[in-house]
């Protein structure tokens, strides 16, 4: 007997569902917060489960509804402003110049579409033509944006070594 999609889609994020809350973490750098753009993510895709046309696209499908509600999020926290933000008078300390830069810091310093190629291709292990799935990209676009950002980050690691 076939499953219908959102038997599979509750499978797959029952399956999955660390890697989500990993790569909306890496998005959002908050614990709660991430929890959040997961769980909204899976209401969002479970009430649009039947807008699903073809199954074998499910795992692309849902990653965009994820990458979606990390950016929402991120648009919302870039908007507020916390209070304790508007009463520190001193500025933070600059990074100390012999620190040496990590990849994580490093993929900061990308422009949003580069920090997602980078991190579906290597932290979510997905081929080419997934991201370019996910991301409604040209294929070849999707290339070109992972070469230009592992170009930049490693002259951002290299010139702070």
């Amino acid at each position: 007997m076939e499953q219908t999609v959102r038997q599979q889609l509750s499978d797959y994020i029952v399956a999955h569902q660390e890697e989500f809350y990993r790569l909306a973490y890496s998005y959002v750098k908050n614990r709660d917060a991430a929890l959040d753009v997961v769980q909204e993510s899976i209401v969002k895709a479970l009430a649009k489960s039947d807008t699903l046309r073809r199954p074998e696209y499910l795992k692309t499908w849902f990653y965009r509804i994820l990458l979606n509600e990390s950016m929402n999020h991120h648009r919302r926290a870039k908007r507020l402003v916390p209070l304790e933000d508007t009463l520190l008078e001193t500025p933070a300390p600059a990074r100390d110049p012999g620190e040496r830069l990590d990849l994580y810091d490093a993929i900061e310093h990308l422009d949003w579409k580069e920090q997602t190629v980078v991190r579906l291709r290597f932290f979510e292990d997905m081929k080419l033509e997934e991201i370019a799935r996910v991301t409604n990209t040209n294929l070849n676009t999707v290339k070109s944006r992972l070469y230009k950002s592992l170009r930049r980050l490693r002259e951002l690691t290299e010139e702070e070594c």
